[in-house]
């Protein structure tokens, strides 16, 4: 064979592996973008909940309005950073609603009246069953970032990834350690 022959295969076979890896990429990135959209209509499940949660609230506990303004604010923010779609901020957000949440149901235990309500009673246990399913469109999304972050990490393909800016993505952490400690509430203020 001749020269030109080698360099007309080589180019042949590098078009190949080229077109190969940069459809692996994108299919690793649509796989990514579709555990992210889970993860987003699961949080947009449990916004949806949120007013009327307060609203039930604060027909019992009116003196608690600072609690309520602190849970539709953390809202609010949550809602504004998912509509930015970036999971650093995303995370940080939710673990503001979370805690804000944690505290609105704390104030509710004092309320024998509330924790009556069927109402209540029923988006307490779909906002439990909500986060239940955040939790596994997080796992699924951490998952699928994983193996989008190792595809591109690996060679000979991360040469591609980085040639035509496949970039890292973040995973959807849990975060602010202060989010793991148990909300304290004290009735004697």
């Amino acid at each position: 064979m001749t020269f030109i022959a080698v360099f007309f295969i080589a180019g042949i076979l590098f078009m190949f592996f080229m077109m190969f890896a940069y459809n692996l990429l994108v299919q690793y990135t649509n796989r990514v973008d579709e555990s992210w959209s889970d993860v987003d209509i699961q949080l947009q499940r449990r916004y949806d909940m949120i007013p009327n949660l307060v609203n039930i609230v604060s027909g019992y506990a009116e003196h608690e309005m600072e609690l309520f303004r602190k849970v539709t604010n953390a809202r609010a923010d949550a809602v504004e950073a998912e509509v930015m779609q970036d999971p650093k901020d995303v995370t940080a957000k939710d673990n503001i609603l979370s805690s804000t949440l944690k505290t609105l149901f704390a104030v509710a235990e004092a309320y024998p009246d509330l924790k009556a309500n069927q109402n209540f009673l029923e988006l307490q246990k779909e906002l439990a069953d909500t986060e239940n399913k955040i939790q596994s469109a997080r796992r699924f999304y951490n998952n699928t970032v994983k193996d989008y972050n190792t595809k591109i990490q690996i060679f000979p393909i991360n040469f591609v990834a980085r040639m035509l800016r496949f970039n890292k993505r973040d995973f959807f952490e849990l975060g602010d350690e202060s989010v793991r400690e148990n909300v304290k509430i004290d009735f004697n203020k």
